[in-house]
């Protein structure tokens, strides 16, 4: 990869992140705190970020939970336009906004579905149908590897959007590896190009069938996380 990813961006694509972002600027509802000048390298060179790892750019379906205001979702779709990408978040005005985002900068393999992860991983379309799994800043590892694993097929990967390294926090993750058959696998330091100078990126890779206890209830893998 391009050692800028948003230089190689064409100038659709580029066209299609800036209405995005003016959307974002306009948008009433609070779906996100970054509107400003920021919001470029916050959240778009932020997500694009994403596209160091080899497995989500040559990922066919990816799913980004806990979407909030479409970051990492949009970029990536807008980056990977042969790649189908659910946008999932449980919270309504968040998922209008990545419907309406998607619809008017033109994203048609962009899908937001309002539903909590967990709900969306009981469905047998959706169960074990896809190649990455993204999420960004919304949870401890363990939590979100437990929410990407049922929705993984074997040999798929999460990415994670990390902050500051936390060895705790790696410790916990590794030591719920076997139960949730995801195995932490790189860890990209990215920061100088993102939006957080402390920006890693976690891989993590399904290695092994479902565990047949997962998905659990919506809320709790974040309550009581593994490991």
């Amino acid at each position: 990869m391009s050692a800028d990813p948003a230089a190689s961006l064409s100038p659709g694509a580029r066209r299609a992140l800036e209405t995005v972002l003016e959307l974002l600027a306009q948008e009433r509802a609070s779906v996100s705190s970054v509107v400003d000048q920021r919001a470029w390298r916050v959240h778009v060179e932020d997500s694009l970020t994403g596209l160091d790892v080899a497995e989500l750019r040559g990922a066919s379906r990816i799913a980004d939970i806990g979407a909030g205001a479409g970051f990492p979702g949009l970029v990536l779709a807008v980056a990977l336009p042969e790649a189908n990408v659910d946008l999932i978040e449980s919270v309504g005005r968040k998922t209008a906004f990545i419907a309406r985002a998607a619809d008017e900068a033109g994203i048609p393999n962009a899908v937001a579905i309002t539903a909590r992860s967990e709900d969306v991983a009981s469905e047998e379309i959706a169960r074990e149908s896809y190649d990455a799994v993204t999420a960004r800043a919304v949870g401890r590892l363990s939590t979100l590897a437990e929410l990407a694993s049922p929705l993984l097929r074997e040999g798929g990967v999460l990415v994670a959007w990390k902050g500051r390294r936390d060895p705790e926090e790696e410790g916990q993750m590794s030591r719920a590896a076997d139960a949730l058959a995801m195995t932490p696998e790189q860890i990209f330091d990215v920061g100088h190009r993102a939006g957080s100078e402390h920006r890693h990126l976690h891989v993590i890779r399904k290695t092994g069938p479902t565990p047949p206890d997962l998905p659990r209830r919506s809320g709790i893998a974040k309550k009581r996380p593994r490991g």
